[in-house]
């Protein structure tokens, strides 16, 4: 099976990450899992004051840090994994990778908000699951 993780870096991210590794029985080393993290892009009154390359190597350190312990994590627990980053929007971008890719799950991390918390604060789960067609778990 194809996983999309989607993952920030952050202890939801980890929650996710160990509850995945807890079921084993559900999802193991036998599936092929990619890590996905999505780089808000620089402003583009900042980013044009700033070299392409200088900007590439700025979402290569951010998608690096965000990467990071997910990857670790995963590769201590024997699944092969592949990394990938992403500039733009969060949900927009998880959702049209998701797709794109041919994902079978999707699997995310999410802060756990009630539901008016979501609904005034904006929740990247939500608009996941409202754009994506993908089957996601949502670990919190």
């Amino acid at each position: 099976m194809k996983v999309l993780l989607a993952v920030d870096g952050s202890v939801y991210t980890q929650r996710m990450l160990d509850y995945l590794a807890a079921h084993k029985d559900f999802l193991g080393p036998t599936h092929d899992y990619t890590a996905l993290t999505v780089i808000t892009p620089v402003p583009p009154h900042v980013s044009g004051h700033v070299s392409r390359s200088v900007l590439d190597q700025h979402y290569a350190e951010e998608a690096e840090q965000a990467l990071k312990s997910a990857k670790t994590f995963i590769q201590q627990q024997g699944w092969n994994v592949t990394t990938l980053h992403r500039q733009g929007s969060p949900a927009e971008v998880i959702a049209e990778t998701a797709e794109a890719g041919k994902f079978e799950l999707l699997v995310m991390g999410s802060h756990g908000h009630s539901a008016l918390g979501s609904l005034m604060l904006g929740s990247v789960t939500a608009r996941v699951m409202v754009q994506s067609s993908v089957p996601l778990l949502i670990s919190r």
